[in-house]
């Protein structure tokens, strides 16, 4: 069955060329222009991904995407002409997987859109492993991840980021290192998207006041391990 690709756009020759040339690519393309739209066809037909323009008329991508993150963890790809560092992390912070900037090569979009649905599907039965370090396991097949026996609802970022942690424990991780792994490209070294996240993965992994494991090391990056 073909994945089910919702694009928001109010652009008509961009979400045209959108809809044929992902239609094209073999996805059913639900199409609509504006926020209050999208909020209604993500509830009555759910997608696997979200295409979201920033800039829509009524309520816009950037509140469309926090209301959508609200609700599940359907990957979110944003698009916008806004190009700035901050930008993106509000992007990002509002709970986007990814981020396109106007105008963009539809291929490099294809590529995004196909990476967010195999980091979103299931791994195939067996295929998957279970990750532990200290009170903190990670089934990679299921996507399920616990401290202790508390389980802790991750967004396909967190969950990507956490991964890369666990798969080198005790392991100090400079920023370059993250931004090349997680991103795939370089936000500028006045970002602090790595903080952001890094933020929301404490938050959730300390709610119950647990010990903190994701430790900064000042000067180098982060560390998974115990204090």
């Amino acid at each position: 069955m073909a994945d089910k690709i919702l694009v928001v756009e109010d652009d008509e020759g961009i979400s045209g060329t959108l809809y044929r040339g992902l239609t094209f690519e073999g996805y059913k393309v639900n199409l609509v222009y504006d926020g209050l739209a999208a909020l209604a066809s993500a509830r009555d037909d759910p997608p696997d991904l979200v295409v979201l323009d920033w800039m829509l008329p009524g309520l816009d991508g950037l509140e469309v995407c926090r209301r959508l993150r609200a609700a599940g963890q359907t990957p979110i790809l944003m698009l916008t002409a806004k190009d700035a560092i901050a930008d993106r992390v509000h992007g990002l912070d509002a709970g986007a997987d990814d981020y396109l900037v106007k105008p963009f090569a539809f291929d490099e979009l294809v590529a995004r859109v196909r990476a967010l649905l195999r980091r979103a599907k299931p791994v195939a039965e067996g295929q998957g492993e279970v990750l532990r370090v200290a009170d903190l396991t990670m089934d990679t097949g299921t996507r399920e991840v616990r401290r202790g026996n508390r389980k802790l609802e991750l967004t396909a970022k967190e969950f990507d980021l956490l991964e890369l942690f666990m798969r080198h424990p005790r392991q100090v991780l400079t920023r370059e290192v993250i931004f090349d792994r997680i991103w795939g490209y370089d936000f500028g070294g006045e970002s602090n998207i790595i903080e952001v996240y890094v933020r929301y993965l404490r938050q959730k992994m300390e709610s119950e006041n647990e010990p903190r494991l994701l430790q900064t090391v000042r000067g180098y990056g982060y560390a998974l391990r115990e204090e």
